[in-house]
């Protein structure tokens, strides 16, 4: 007999979470531990729970790398006060049509506006910061009626990833809880078990187990077009709750999971991160400090050594305080039996700054806060060669955020507002579209994602340099051989085009290639114009003087005249 969806999905739980739970959780615990103590969620019993889990952090430094790491991250990649990203077609040539660069301008708008009105802009920071340190990150872009799509971040050690055949993270399983009331308002009272329902009148806050799974649907019916027959199956059920009950069945057209990996290694599920680089240097960083309090205690309340007769006597190192020896015994004092060697405390502060360091540079600080850091005046042209050496190592993690995170995110906003808006073009719902119907021309194509943040273009400023020094060198060439046709084996329109998209100059500011040839022709035809009303001028001007000749006496004009 065939196992029921709940079973199957029980099943497979247990394996994922057996499989992470044996090789990873170790290692993210430790890292949680140590560096990231508010994040991770290794039991469903820790919900909601404040209280402090810093205890084994004295210096908080790979802390603050981190911060900095998902700050800068943010700020570099998807900073909401510009535009990261643009969009295009597979064809060149149709990007330079009007009503193409226009739809998809007014396509580019319309999606920043709605991610601005969601909460991605809230969600990224803690993203960046769990990738870093964990090496994973998880989060969920999901239909909203009010703001069309939220966004679900899940903490590492709440949830089990598996991938494809390409290697890519297309199923997620998740373990949470929920309050009775609030699965009542997700799912709705009779889908609730028995005990559940009870709880609802009895202490609808109570705490419940639920499940999640999220994967391809490989038993759907292909040409039904129902929510149970999408490419992606999605299922909740309750934990420990009615045999073969789920809570609810449904689907995406689109894996809705976002699950970003810092660094992979061959076939690995989850991904390693600067913080598994810099694991061994934070546990000995907190280990010094104890060493240095240590230190620095015995050199202000240092163990101290009395004469025997002292041991019912009242004894005392508080400053202005005095205690008295007997005279009779030789020898009898009260002193150090250590003394602290000031030195120690110069070479421990040494050894801590070096392994603040190897923090430091496990999280890229010193490429987020390289114009701070740098020691007195710097020109332009040194910060932006110190910034192109630092991209060159950012740059594999870069392309691997756009694959595992930027593209799907993008991909999954645009398909939503494309749901929203086919119905409204076909005027089979009131209201505005939030996106305007594409140009015939635009029939089955797909869109290119070109990505402009600062991180993205700083990674193409190699490229934009080359044009310039390439463009520099030949009107280097050309003035000094006083020959402007040093300048024919340049192609400057391309140039400037290539320049402008490395820049991310906006396509509006571009005119078109039809645009700019009408110009050139219009320029050519007033240019014309102007010769031949200079020289009808000339001409006039000339008639006007022989008008004026002397024709009477015998000169040169009167020669020329009597040899005609």
């Amino acid at each position: 007999m065939a196992d029921s969806l709940r079973s199957q999905l029980d099943k497979r739980l247990t394996r994922l979470k057996s499989e992470r739970d044996s090789n990873w959780l170790p290692e993210w615990r430790d890292l949680s531990d140590y560096i990231l103590p508010r994040a991770g969620r290794f039991n469903t019993s820790d919900v909601n729970k404040g209280q402090r889990r810093d205890k084994k952090i004295i210096n908080p430094r790979a802390t603050f790398a981190a911060r900095t790491l998902a700050a800068g991250m943010h700020s570099g990649m998807t900073s909401p006060a510009s535009p990261w990203f643009k969009l295009g077609t597979p064809d060149p040539g149709l990007m330079q049509y009007g009503p193409v660069k226009e739809w998809l301008y007014a396509v580019e708008k319309a999606m920043r506006e709605v991610m601005a009105r969601s909460n991605l802009y809230n969600v990224l920071p803690t993203i960046y910061g769990e990738e870093g340190v964990f090496g994973t990150a998880a989060m969920a872009a999901l239909p909203d009626e009010r703001d069309t799509v939220r966004f679900y971040p899940f903490t590492v050690g709440s949830y089990m990833i598996a991938n494809s055949d390409r290697q890519q993270v297309d199923t997620l399983y998740r373990e949470f809880k929920m309050t009775a009331r609030q699965m009542e308002q997700q799912f709705g009272k009779s889908a609730l078990s028995g005990t559940t329902q009870q709880l609802l009148s009895t202490n609808s806050e109570a705490w419940i187990e639920v499940c999640h799974a999220t994967q391809p649907n490989e038993s759907r019916e292909h040409g039904r077009k129902d929510n149970t027959n999408m490419a992606y199956q999605s299922a909740y059920w309750e934990k420990g709750g009615d045999n073969d009950k789920l809570l609810r069945q449904s689907g995406f057209q689109e894996f809705p999971v976002m699950a970003p990996r810092w660094d992979v290694l061959g076939e690995d599920v989850y991904g390693t991160g600067p913080g598994s680089q810099c694991i061994g240097s934070t546990r000995a960083l907190q280990l010094m400090e104890r060493r240095k309090a240590e230190l620095v205690e015995k050199g202000v309340r240092p163990p101290m050594g009395a004469p025997a007769s002292l041991q019912v006597q009242k004894a005392s190192i508080l400053p202005g305080s005095i205690t008295y020896l007997d005279d009779m015994q030789q020898g009898a004092k009260f002193a150090p039996l250590w003394d602290v060697n000031p030195a120690w405390l110069g070479q421990l502060r040494g050894e801590i700054a070096a392994e603040e360091q190897i923090a430091d540079t496990a999280f890229f600080v010193d490429l987020f806060l390289m114009i701070s850091q740098l020691d007195g005046e710097r020109t332009a042209y040194e910060i932006a060669t110190r910034k192109e050496e630092k991209m060159l190592m950012l740059g594999p993690v870069l392309e691997r955020q756009n694959d595992d995170l930027l593209d799907p995110c993008v991909d999954q906003v645009f398909h939503l507002m494309v749901e929203q808006s086919i119905p409204r073009w076909m005027g089979l719902l009131p209201g505005n579209p939030l996106l305007p119907p594409p140009p015939k021309e635009m029939g089955g194509l797909d869109l290119r994602i070109e990505y402009t943040s600062i991180l993205a273009q700083a990674q193409r400023a190699v490229e934009g340099s080359a044009i310039e020094r390439a463009i520099g060198f030949a009107g280097t060439v050309a003035n000094i051989k006083q020959d402007p046709s040093s300048l024919d084996l340049l192609d400057t329109d391309n140039a400037l085009r290539e320049y402008f998209k490395v820049t991310a100059v906006p396509p509006a500011l571009i005119r078109s290639d039809d645009a700019v040839q009408a110009i050139r022709e219009q320029r050519a035809q007033a240019q014309q114009q102007a010769e031949m009303q200079q020289q009808l001028g000339s001409a006039i001007e000339g008639v006007k003087v022989l008008s004026q000749a002397d024709t009477g006496g015998n000169n040169a004009l009167t020669q020329i005249t009597g040899m005609m």
